[in-house]
């Protein structure tokens, strides 16, 4: 388990990454819906696939159904291709970055959703822009105003306060969207689709690549695509059918032509590992892979700028472009989204690109009388310092340990709620980090929907790995399926031994035992009715409601928390390992919960907790983070065997209390 790090990120570059990163999280998740809209565009509108075989062959019949989808002919203003493009792409994005904005509270979502709409009604053309104001404008304010009221709540009206301010705030920013965002955006817009008329009448779109290739290699090639290109490619293609801004980034032509000079006339690794990167490249469309052979010989940047400059050429000589972005920039993506007229044009942009890119780059490559054949594990360690973490890209390219000099500072502990049992991973890992005597890694917990591109490590069960890459793509990722003992942690401490190497101090002395009079554990947490010593539930589902029906009887939280705690198991297995499991409510369900509180629970036989053992239940319900000292202190008892034998065997509560040590009623 390698990786790479590179060094402190800093400047104006660091911001726009970042900047790029926000926008892509609120376009990725929704290009499925953006590849469903171009594909029926594609086929159902008027000059779609459809009616071009049709009429090739001959077909004289009508097109009914065709046109009906499609919104022209008899049906002209129908169909399902505007409306997706006016409302449920922007609405979608709208709703992602409220949601987002919101710590990934679907409250932050719906509030973004309805201020969007707003700025869609105000103006006249696709609202991504006004969208991707508007969506996490209405999640952060959201979450600004709750903050004001969230502790003076009356237990039971938490749903009525709660549902009542969104529609009142969400119905506010409607209203703002309507009269300032959608009239401001539509005017820009116009402005922006000026200049590129402009660059295209004057010949000079291509020069754009002087700019677009390298902000690729600095990645900064999401601010760029999904800030500006996207959302301007899409008007565009409404009005006209399709966009060539779509294809300025996007074309996969340049790092073919690249990688394929390496392939030839390289040296060494470069030239070994070039035909792979070649597939990952092209078929994939995962261009970082040919930036680290540009890293390795700057000059070679000319080669991609050259290529990149002839695609655009060709695409403005043949008139073409695509419907939808594609995403990725695998030649598949692309000519899935070229519309008939285009696909000539377009296939031969690429090929031209590709050409000239390997000409330039093999120019270059043959002139290079170094003796140096380059050395592409330090270029992949460049990219990554420029990208500021790891990526999954050196582990392709065979990168090996991490760079001298490039400590891990800082481990994060993901789940759904960043409350239970990422706080008890978080704690079992970070004795181990002390213990190892790095006093100066940080070992957290969050939840996932925290997260960002600021941690060195991420550890995450193995079923919630995806979602955390979406919010902090660029870390090291560690899956584990056990929190109490999972192996994986001593492989980070090596990990951690290796990166960190003479800085690490004298052993950290063990951590202090969990005082009683830390926040939550001062007696009010777990009370006499809420252990049972022989529960009576015999499979998984029955033993969480069992466990959830303690905490609603101590008057802990709502009856409706249990059913979060459901809800909770459908996402991600709350079994630890160890014989432990700690069902808990989704981190929306935390208005339902009116003080911190846990119920425990054993079961002799055992459960079956999908097809794992646990004879230890313990239902948790955090309002606040008082119940985190709590949660450290069962991961140290439920990691000794001797404990969890003694816990076994308690025949009475105030025993079980003793063993748990400061949990007192």
């Amino acid at each position: 388990m390698s990786t790479t790090t590179g060094a402190p990120r800093a400047g104006m570059r660091v911001h726009v990454q970042k900047f790029g990163t926000f926008l892509s999280n609120m376009v990725l998740p929704n290009i499925g819906a953006f590849i469903a809209w171009g594909l029926i565009t594609a086929l159902f509108i008027e000059t779609g696939w459809i009616t071009l075989i049709g009429d090739w062959i001959g077909y004289d019949g009508g097109y009914g159904p065709i046109s009906h989808l499609g919104g022209w002919g008899d049906y002209a203003g129908g169909g399902i291709v505007d409306p997706m493009i006016t409302y449920l792409l922007p609405l979608l994005i709208g709703y992602t970055g409220g949601r987002m904005s919101y710590d990934d509270n679907m409250r932050g979502g719906v509030v973004g959703a309805i201020a969007t709409m707003g700025a869609i009604a105000g103006a006249g053309v696709p609202m991504f822009l006004g969208a991707m104001v508007m969506g996490p404008l209405g999640g952060w304010s959201m979450k600004r105003l709750d903050a004001l009221w969230s502790h003076r709540i009356r237990p039971g009206l938490e749903m009525l306060v709660n549902n009542f301010s969104a529609g009142i705030w969400g119905g506010f920013l409607a209203v703002v969207g309507f009269f300032l965002a959608g009239p401001f955006v539509e005017r820009f817009s116009d402005l922006a689709s000026n200049v590129v008329d402009t660059l295209v009448e004057n010949n000079l779109l291509p020069l754009t690549s002087i700019f677009i290739e390298p902000a690729k290699i600095l990645f900064l090639n999401n601010a760029i695509n999904q800030g500006i290109l996207t959302p301007l490619g899409t008007a565009e293609a409404v009005d006209k059918g399709k966009s060539i801004l779509f294809l300025l980034e996007a074309n996969p032509g340049p790092g073919l032509g690249l990688l394929l000079a390496f392939m030839f006339f390289g040296k060494g690794a470069a030239k070994a590992s070039a035909p792979g990167a070649i597939l990952i490249q092209f078929i994939g469309g995962i261009h970082e892979i040919y930036f680290p052979y540009v890293l390795m010989k700057p000059k070679l940047v000319l080669a991609v700028m050259a290529g990149g400059m002839s695609g655009v050429a060709t695409n403005v000589a043949f008139g073409s472009g695509l419907r939808s972005p594609a995403s990725p920039g695998s030649i598949i993506a692309v000519w899935t989204a070229s519309p008939p007229g285009s696909l000539l044009g377009v296939t031969t942009s690429v090929i031209v690109a590709a050409g000239v890119s390997f000409l330039v780059a093999s120019f270059l490559l043959k002139i290079d009388r170094t003796a140096d054949e380059g050395d592409l594990s330090a270029a992949t360690a460049d990219m990554e310092a420029r990208k500021g973490k790891q990526s999954a890209v050196g582990a392709l390219l065979g990168a090996g340990a991490a760079a001298p000099g490039q400590p891990i500072r800082n481990i994060v502990f993901a789940c759904d709620a960043g409350m239970g049992s990422s706080a008890m991973g978080a704690s079992v890992l970070r004795k181990k980090i002390q213990a190892a005597g790095f006093d100066e890694v940080t070992v957290v917990n969050k939840a996932i929907s925290s997260l960002n591109d600021d941690w060195d490590v991420v550890v995450t069960h193995q079923d919630l790995t995806d979602r955390a890459r979406q919010r902090a793509g660029s870390a090291v990722h560690v899956s584990v399926d056990n929190f109490m003992g999972s192996p994986r942690y001593d492989e980070i401490v090596e990990l951690v031994r290796q990166t960190n190497g003479s800085e690490t101090a004298a052993p950290a002395a063990a951590p202090a035992a969990v005082a009683d009079d830390e926040p939550g554990t001062d007696g009010s947490v777990l009370a006499d009715e809420a252990i049972v010593l022989s529960g009576s539930a015999t499979t998984r589902d029955e033993a969480i409601t069992e466990a959830g029906q303690l905490l609603v009887a101590s008057g802990a939280v709502a009856p409706s928390y249990v059913d979060a705690m459901h809800e909770r198991e459908k996402s991600v297995s709350t079994h630890m390992g160890n014989l432990l499991a700690i069902p808990h409510g989704t981190n929306e369900a935390k208005g339902d919960i009116r003080r911190t509180a846990i119920s425990f629970v054993r079961y002799p036989d055992g459960i079956d907790w999908n097809g794992k053992p646990a004879e230890f239940v313990v239902g948790i319900a955090g309002a606040g983070n008082d119940h985190l000292a709590l949660l450290s202190k069962l991961a140290s008892v439920f990691v000794d065997a001797d404990q969890v034998e003694r816990l076994r065997s308690a025949p009475s509560a105030e025993e079980v209390r003793g063993i748990l040590d400061g949990v007192r009623a």
